[in-house]
């Protein structure tokens, strides 16, 4: 794009997984290859998801059945980052968790005790089932003095029938009763790029964000300070990108577009 300052070529990719390598549940053309092309070339990367009701070995199991080959170690959920956000604030700490087996095996493992009896928090992520007694249970944890973490903003989430609401519209409904704001680690939060960067080893000078979102996955890498690149077959559509206070690097039609900048020579 014209003006912009000359960026270090791309050594490590970062790219959300919905609307970008699939596309309900069946992979857009060109994203096997993109990711053929990343193993072949040695290029690190990991696949993102704000989604945090499956585990990475879930994912890779779902990725495999769209014809996908992405291992689990190359997987970065919003429930990896809200686990290892905790385990930096508050190490072997306790939680009242809201949410699917993708949120609770991430707090097992760094350690983390799931209770109802005086945490110090609680985690509300996302579940396709959500209980109002678990949703009551919150409000009186938080109103007696927990902290309120939720693992994304996602207001509504996909199905077959229709949307579902999602982690942000209920954590709005815990926050009007408890007048207590969540703090929301998945994305737009560049933090969940930051955490994706650490677990990567990559550097934000050399690393690029794919996504086909500009409120969460373009607005997050750029305050990252990552190369930003859209495509257009997910969420947001080409006439509205001008809509933005910001743009990303660059955009492009699909993800087959960029199979070419990761193919070794």
């Amino acid at each position: 794009m014209a003006g912009m300052i000359d960026r270090a070529p791309i050594e490590c990719w970062l790219t959300d997984m919905d609307g970008v390598l699939v596309h309900e549940g069946t992979a857009v053309p060109g994203a096997a290859e993109f990711l053929r092309g990343l193993r072949d070339s040695g290029k690190r990367f990991l696949v993102l998801t704000n989604n945090s009701i499956y585990t990475p070995r879930d994912l890779h199991a779902r990725l495999q059945r769209s014809g996908l080959d992405v291992p689990e170690a190359n997987i970065f959920t919003s429930a990896l980052a809200t686990a290892q956000f905790l385990d930096s604030q508050r190490p072997n700490g306790s939680a009242f968790v809201i949410g699917e087996a993708g949120l609770t095996t991430a707090l097992h493992e760094i350690g983390y005790v799931l209770t109802d009896t005086d945490p110090d928090y609680v985690l509300l992520g996302e579940t396709r089932t959500y209980s109002f007694s678990a949703i009551t249970q919150a409000i009186r944890l938080i109103d007696n003095g927990a902290r309120f973490i939720a693992t994304n903003p996602d207001p509504i989430g996909p199905s077959n029938e229709g949307s579902l609401p999602a982690t942000g519209s209920v954590a709005a409904l815990i926050t009007k009763a408890t007048k207590v704001e969540p703090y929301f680690v998945g994305k737009p939060n560049p933090l969940m790029m930051r955490s994706a960067l650490n677990t990567v080893q990559g550097h934000s000078e050399t690393t690029a964000m794919i996504g086909d979102r500009m409120d969460t996955d373009v607005v997050a890498g750029i305050e990252a300070g990552l190369e930003t690149i859209l495509v257009l077959t997910g969420v947001t559509g080409k006439s509205e990108i001008d809509r933005f206070p910001f743009r990303p690097s660059r955009v492009v039609n699909s993800i087959a577009d960029l199979v070419p900048e990761v193919t070794p020579q």
